[in-house]
Parts: structure tokens; sequence; C-alpha cells
């Protein structure tokens, strides 16, 4: 990882497309202007773990429902939800 430090106004190139510019720094965190392509996907690293999580529950549970609606139709009984 590449540690830099910077001042309100001052900004980190990446690449030829990206500029990251710190806009103002507060005892409450540093506000981070970023200019890029649209076509780079940029998001919050909390937001796309906590989505993950979701989906990786998501699939869980659908696979557990699926589990045991085979176990069900295995001995010739139906699922609740049906």
């Amino acid at each position: 990882m590449l540690v830099l430090t910077r001042r309100a106004g001052e900004s980190i190139l990446i690449g030829d497309d990206i500029t990251v510019t710190i806009l103002g720094v507060t005892p409450g965190g540093v506000r981070v202007g970023i200019d890029a392509p649209r076509d780079k996907g940029i998001h919050r690293a909390e937001i796309v773990v906590a989505v993950s999580d979701e989906n990786r529950g998501a699939v869980q549970s659908s696979s557990d429902e699926a589990a045991e609606n085979a176990l069900l139709n295995a001995l010739g009984r139906r699922s609740e939800t049906e």
C-alpha cells in the first residue's frame, strides 16, 4: 500500500484518467473528490462488503430452502411454503 500525505486542495493522479483531490479535512473526517471516467466503478468499501455479505446470506438461505424441499420431496411431503 502506498501511503501519501496530502493537504486540502492537493491531488493524487492514478493512471492517466483518475484524479483524487482532498477537498477538506476536519476532526470528523476527510472529504475526498474523485474525478474518473464513468465506466470506472467507485464504491465505499463498507457498502460493497455489506452487499456482498447480504448476497452470500441470500444464496445460503436459498440453498438451504432448496435442500429442505428436496428432502421433503424425497419423503413424499410438501414444504409449508408451497
